[in-house]
């Protein structure tokens, strides 16, 4: 089965609104939504309201960081979202960034690897019921017992972007998660997922804008770049699949605090790379170079780019 996502919540548009247009996503085809946790809704009462309101859809976080929550609390978040909606939950868990865990959080982002994985080795036992008292190496728990068995165990994905976590997806996940990369850059990411076993998910949040303004597009564009682009697990990133030639230029002058320009230096072709615009037809093609190149599920994020968003759920529909 070839799924189909989108990503909610919806800009601009008050959670307790949103019921129609979840409701009109099942309808329309998609089978999955995903959130996300940053500075917006947290990463599961969008979820909740989407179990309710449409009870076909698959429920995905991407992502949820690993350092942001107790490992007990977590696993009660996880627990409880997998029990209200059986069967239905891909939590994606991940290390989100230094300015997310650091900056805003007050937490230390130490060692990401070793916290996402074991992360994700406590809460896979944790949700099965057992008493936990584990030595990890990023944390301890001693005698918690999780008081909500869900009936089926959810998917774990991993949020992943070079080799070492995309390996650590496909392992000890059942997948990644990928974020911020061209459909070309798939090829050279699905493989390392593929070999921790068959059956692996590759999930990427695609960002889109349906218009055919490509001027506007461009030019706001460079701005959700610069703000990912900077944060240095995204730049390593973008160093690997081979664009740190075309990006230095961009990470220079941010770095010597001229932002005018470093979003100037940002080309067109890396925002024609990384966003997929222009009209409902070109989109729709764009998005099924990822899914040809490996991707299981795209998870459509609107980029508020001045166009009407509910008729661009409808444009983009599978």
């Amino acid at each position: 089965m070839q799924r189909y996502g989108m990503t909610i919540p919806f800009d601009n548009v008050p959670l307790h609104a949103q019921r129609e247009w979840v409701e009109e996503l099942e309808s329309l085809g998609y089978t999955d939504v995903w959130s996300s946790e940053a500075n917006g809704a947290d990463g599961c009462t969008p979820l909740v309201l989407a179990s309710v309101w449409a009870p076909t859809l698959r429920l995905g976080s991407a992502i949820v960081p690993a350092y942001t929550r107790g490992p007990a609390t977590l696993a009660q978040c996880v627990a409880s979202l997998a029990d209200a909606a059986p069967g239905r939950l891909a939590f994606g868990i991940g290390t989100s960034s230094n300015v997310i865990v650091e900056k805003w959080n007050d937490i230390p982002f130490e060692e990401p690897y070793k916290k996402v994985r074991d992360t994700v080795r406590f809460l896979r036992t944790a949700l099965t019921g057992e008493k936990v008292r584990e030595e990890y190496e990023t944390f301890s728990v001693n005698g918690f017992k999780c008081g909500i068995v869900p009936e089926q165990q959810p998917r774990i994905l991993i949020a992943a972007l070079r080799e070492g976590m995309l390996r650590l997806a496909g392992r000890e996940g059942d997948g990644a998660i990928v974020n911020w990369l061209s459909a070309d850059d798939v090829t050279q990411v699905v493989p390392h997922v593929h070999a921790g076993g068959p059956d692996k998910e590759v999930v990427a949040r695609i960002f889109v804008a349906p218009t055919t303004d490509t001027d506007a597009v461009r030019a706001m564009g460079r701005f959700a770049i610069a703000a990912y682009l900077n944060v240095p697990v995204y730049a390593e990133f973008h160093r690997w699949v081979g664009r740190g030639e075309r990006l230095q230029p961009m990470w220079d002058l941010w770095a010597a605090g001229d932002r005018k320009a470093a979003l100037a230096a940002i080309p067109d072709e890396i925002v024609d790379e990384l966003i997929v615009h222009g009209s409902p037809e070109a989109c729709r093609e764009h998005i099924q170079r990822y899914i040809d190149n490996g991707i299981t599920c795209p998870a459509l994020a609107l980029l508020p780019f001045g166009y009407d968003q509910r008729q661009a759920i409808r444009d983009l529909a599978p």
